[in-house]
């Protein structure tokens, strides 16, 4: 696994559309190696923020939004169309807005779908349609240092042989999610971290200052090929 970059920028905005022209330049020369991508979505406020400016930028359409298969790291275990659900805030902000292909969208099973109220099944489900590997996952981080839905000690930290696994009783609402395991997360050829605002300084800082994974999950989050910190000043502030 490679060792963390660090990117810092002056306030979130400018770090949501910096992310947003990396992203666009490197999903086009994947494409170019390779004729197509697959990308794993975040959700929360910096997420659904990078991909308004993808929307926005003039040179989006260097992609070809078809080719790419979509992921989600984790989701909200709410039913379809829920406000909170990252596939509506992802449907919402971008995917609706462009030529993605129907057919290469793939999200979590919701609460009131295929499997009913039973968040393990979903898991398994979308384990069983995951491909060996991702070109780039992006990822948020928590106040506590969670990233996707694993948060620090708690079951999901500690898995080993499962890609995809149910969260339950997690300390933020809702208490029952759906997230891809930290194994899983270092298949990825690029893991992007992005967040913002100091009250993470001391979960970024403690992450890349040696924290173990159980302390602070991000901390274990690593690309084959490059592990981006995408940071605000702030979020940065505690940073030697």
């Amino acid at each position: 696994m490679t060792a963390p970059q660090v990117v810092v920028f002056a306030n979130p905005d400018l770090l949501a559309a910096a992310t947003a022209a990396r992203l666009i330049t490197r999903l086009t020369d994947i494409q170019a190696e390779r004729g197509s991508a697959s990308l794993v979505l975040t959700g929360g406020r910096t997420g659904t923020a990078v991909l308004a400016h993808l929307l926005a930028a003039p040179a989006k359409d260097a992609v070809d939004w078809s080719r790419i298969d979509y992921y989600w790291g984790d989701e909200r275990f709410l039913p379809a169309g829920h406000p909170d659900r990252n596939e509506t805030q992802a449907r919402e902000a971008f995917l609706d807005h462009v030529n993605a292909d129907p057919a290469r969208i793939h999200p979590m099973e919701p609460s009131d779908g295929r499997f009913g109220d039973d968040p393990d099944q979903a898991a398994a489900a979308y384990a069983e349609l995951m491909p060996d590997d991702f070109d780039v996952f992006l990822l948020g981080v928590g106040e506590e240092g969670h990233t996707a839905s694993i948060f620090p000690s708690s079951p999901a930290v500690f898995e080993t042989s499962k890609a995809v696994v149910a969260v339950r009783d997690c300390p933020k609402p809702p208490p029952t999610r759906v997230s891809l395991t930290l194994p899983a997360i270092r298949t990825a050829d690029e893991v992007w971290l992005l967040t913002t605002g100091d009250s993470k300084a001391d979960a970024v800082a403690s992450a890349l200052g040696g924290a173990t994974e159980v302390e602070i999950p991000a901390a274990g989050a690593r690309g084959v090929s490059r592990t981006l910190w995408l940071l605000d000043r702030t979020a940065a502030a505690k940073l030697s």
